[in-house]
């Protein structure tokens, strides 16, 4: 299922939250309704938890998790730590990372098996991240561009990356990955796909201007239909385009 959802007029969904199998943490502020929608969706499954990361409510660009682990940037205060803590499952590890590039969430985009990272992050957080969120590390580019988080979006269905990666790159990361890999747009032709959406295994929120092809797409791709299959990738569009005119 994917679902349209606005965080007080903006369309970047996945700035304001971080969603992973066993968790989804939604940032502190005016939005009741933003949280509400997240709550009604995922809360008889997982804990959905209103935080902020070093007192901002950008938390889905700061953090980075699976559900095995989250990992936050040194900044985070130890009441924000505590506070998560409380909320998530015994069985999730949480840790803070001293690292240079802060905002973890654009420089790192992970499933529950492999982690794609900016090829400058440290040794060290690399392998935190290794151990901590039990994954395989590989530093990587997507369409040249080095913020792997901002560009691309997995889980452990499917990958969505930025329009413009070519079909060699493409089939480069579906091997690395060993998932099926989708280049695409979120909220009506943007290509930063980390800060539009966020999805797991079962469930998509993407912002309120993505496009009804758009979410075919992403429904398909990351298998969140019955019916979901890449072929039908072409007839989903042609219908979904039907109904648009």
């Amino acid at each position: 299922m994917a679902l349209r959802v606005n965080y007080e007029n903006n369309v970047e969904v996945g700035v304001f939250s971080k969603l992973t199998n066993t968790y989804c943490l939604v940032g502190s502020g005016a939005s009741q309704n933003f949280y509400s929608v997240f709550e009604g969706e995922l809360s008889d499954i997982i804990p959905v938890i209103r935080t902020s990361v070093a007192g901002v409510r950008i938390v889905g660009r700061l953090c980075v998790g699976n559900r095995h682990g989250l990992i936050l940037p040194s900044s985070t205060t130890d009441q924000e730590m505590q506070h998560m803590r409380n909320g998530l499952p015994d069985n999730v590890r949480i840790q803070r990372v001293e690292e240079r590039l802060s905002a973890l969430g654009n420089v790192v985009c992970c499933n529950d098996y492999v982690a794609l990272i900016h090829p400058d992050i440290d040794g060290e957080t690399e392998e935190i991240l290794a151990d901590i969120l039990k994954v395989e590390v590989f530093r990587q580019t997507v369409a040249d561009n080095v913020l792997v988080g901002s560009y691309s979006v997995i889980s452990n269905q499917g990958g969505l990356v930025h329009p413009k990666t070519s079909m060699e790159d493409q089939d480069e990361l579906s091997s690395l990955l060993q998932i099926p890999i989708v280049a695409g747009t979120v909220n009506r032709g943007s290509d930063v796909l980390g800060g539009g959406m966020v999805v797991n295994d079962w469930c998509a929120f993407c912002g309120l201007d993505t496009t009804s092809t758009e979410l075919s797409v992403i429904e398909s791709v990351f298998k969140l239909q019955e019916s979901a299959h890449p072929s039908h990738i072409g007839t989903t569009i042609r219908d979904s385009l039907i109904d648009a005119m």
